[in-house]
């Protein structure tokens, strides 16, 4: 008997990776969707793809998306990465780092890929506790795309079959996120979170990415294999 399918939206971080794992080991078969979206550093996608080897995942698309040319974020244009934010503030405000309607567009490429391959769930690893603050990772934002998703498919007007948005870290801290991927066998080591790498993907350990993803780790009680730039971070 095969197995059901999964389309997973694998950026290359933490979150995205530990999902993909999520999804494998409750017995799909996981299509994996990254976007080369006019980011300023694509070392994520670089990421991505060594995960999705790590975790034999059955398929990998890399899509071409320019977001680049709308701009409005730190990620995909010249504007400046915020630095050494209190970790307490994060999360209380929309960063310049919220690329503008990106959960909403990767997820409508992640609703078609799953109609075509005949995937009856798609999973993102958006989390709201330990988060930036962007709008499209709340719990109302998933709850309101699911009702577009009921409206918008052929699977779910014609051949009433639902397609359900997974969002597996939506409520855990950045601490139980790491443990449960271990648990998993992810590698974090492959994984770049941070929001303003080197070219060779060497983490800040700055921005608001980089001080979650430690205080993630710093509360597990496990260290970071990440590389920084910095010591003494």
């Amino acid at each position: 008997m095969s197995k059901p399918k999964a389309v997973v939206l694998l950026s290359g971080g933490m979150d995205s990776a530990t999902t993909a794992a999520i999804a494998s080991s409750r017995g799909f078969e996981v299509v994996a969707l990254s976007f080369r979206y006019g980011q300023r550093h694509v070392v994520e996608l670089d990421a991505a793809r060594r995960i999705a080897e790590q975790l034999q995942l059955a398929r990998h698309l890399v899509l071409d998306i320019d977001l680049g040319a709308i701009g409005g974020s730190a990620l995909t244009a010249q504007t400046a990465v915020p630095k050494d934010t209190p970790v307490e503030e994060i999360g209380h405000r929309i960063p310049p780092t919220y690329v503008p309607a990106r959960n909403t567009i990767f997820l409508a490429f992640a609703l078609a890929v799953a109609e075509v391959v005949g995937a009856e769930d798609i999973f993102i690893g958006a989390n709201a506790l330990d988060y930036s603050g962007y709008p499209d990772c709340r719990p109302e934002y998933f709850q309101a795309f699911q009702r577009l998703v009921d409206l918008a498919t052929r699977a779910g007007t014609e051949e009433g079959r639902r397609i359900r948005i997974n969002a597996p870290l939506l409520e855990l801290t950045k601490a139980s996120i790491i443990e449960r991927g271990l648990a998993l066998g992810v590698d974090y080591g492959m994984t770049v979170s941070c929001y303003d790498p080197s070219p060779q993907g060497t983490a800040c350990g700055h921005c608001d990415a980089c001080l979650l993803r430690l205080k993630g780790f710093r509360e597990s009680g496990i260290e970071d294999p990440a590389h920084y730039q910095t010591a003494g971070r």
